[in-house]
């Protein structure tokens, strides 16, 4: 029975991306088992997936002695199979643990960041890169070093602790619009008053706000009507949070790990993508809504400065009323 390890540590958005590997090793290698380290603060939601067998959650407080201790455990699992999902330092550390060059050890195989082409991309304005940057198949590419081609879509038995039914299911009615606000960087975020003129806009659906404890602009959303809209800012964890994506009938959402969620549940999904060159969703329920700019893109994540007159003109000219417009064809409204 072969045995795999993928590494990825983080951001969720970029492991929700990378688990679509799963269904491609189980293809091709029915009885394998797989483990996974991620950082501890990110590694819940690989639970929801039960053909992961191990998931390793790293805390990355321990620093570089916590880091070589893991690899020791990681190294007594005897591996046949090793993927550097990430490369980055931690990774490469993994790397020289659990394969000494001075003798045969798994195979190994390495998803490059293609650094060059990132330069050329924001430094010089160059784009080498697919356009759109599809982060589910980049991380499916390095496989085809192990003969791993087919990634079949055949995975829905998501598994949820038991009691999140019981707690979360009355948040999603059959009228809710699922709405994720937040990014970790200020300029992929749609700009608060457009979400807000999406809620008056559509006075026949209830919303339902997804985002972290310090978004505190998600109350002004709320308060255009707030007999529709429920603001859970900060009131659920991650995976209660996917849970609840998971449940959706429609997400709203900027380059957000909740984005990426909701593509890899297949729930209908309006991507809002502006200026990240890496977030676009892969599968065939998500919608991209985008504004074409010479300057697009202009950053991986969306940290650095917009060179336009008007701020996030990329984010800016995705209307409300064109959002609004396709939610009502995709989840017409019913008084069921």
């Amino acid at each position: 029975m072969p045995k795999f390890l993928i590494i990825r540590f983080s951001s969720i958005g970029d492991i929700i991306q990378c688990m679509n590997i799963i269904s491609g090793i189980k293809q091709h290698f029915p009885e394998s088992e797989i483990h996974w380290i991620a950082r501890k603060d990110m590694s819940s939601f690989l639970a929801i997936d039960q053909r992961i067998d191990k998931i390793w959650a790293f805390d990355k407080n321990k620093g570089l002695k916590g880091l070589l201790q893991m690899a020791d455990d990681l190294k007594n699992e005897h591996f046949d199979y090793i993927y550097d999902a990430h490369s980055n330092i931690r990774s490469h550390i993994l790397r020289l643990k659990l394969l000494p060059w001075w003798k045969k050890g798994p195979h190994f195989t390495l998803r490059s960041k293609q650094r060059w082409k990132r330069f050329l991309l924001f430094k010089l304005g160059i784009n080498h890169f697919d356009w759109p940057f599809r982060g589910t198949e980049s991380y499916r590419r390095p496989l085809q070093k192990w003969q791993i081609t087919c990634f079949p879509n055949t995975y829905r038995d998501w598994y949820f602790p038991e009691g999140y039914p019981s707690r979360l299911d009355p948040y999603i009615t059959s009228d809710t619009i699922t709405l994720v606000p937040s990014a970790n960087w200020e300029m992929k975020r749609w700009p608060v008053e457009h979400w807000k003129k999406l809620v008056a806009l559509l006075p026949e659906y209830h919303f339902l706000i997804l985002a972290g404890p310090t978004d505190t602009f998600c109350e002004d959303i709320r308060s255009v009507a707030p007999e529709r809209v429920i603001n859970l800012a900060g009131r659920t964890n991650l995976l209660e949070s996917c849970y609840l994506v998971y449940r959706s009938h429609i997400v709203v959402s900027a380059d957000t790990g909740f984005m990426h969620a909701a593509d890899l549940f297949r729930i209908p999904t309006l991507a809002l993508i502006g200026p990240t060159a890496f977030g676009f969703p892969s599968g065939p329920s998500a919608e991209i809504l985008a504004v074409s700019l010479p300057c697009r893109p202009c950053t991986k994540d969306g940290r650095g400065k917009c060179k336009q007159a008007v701020y996030q003109r990329c984010m800016v000219e995705v209307t409300p009323e064109q959002v609004a417009r396709r939610i009502r064809h995709l989840h017409p409204f019913s008084h069921r």
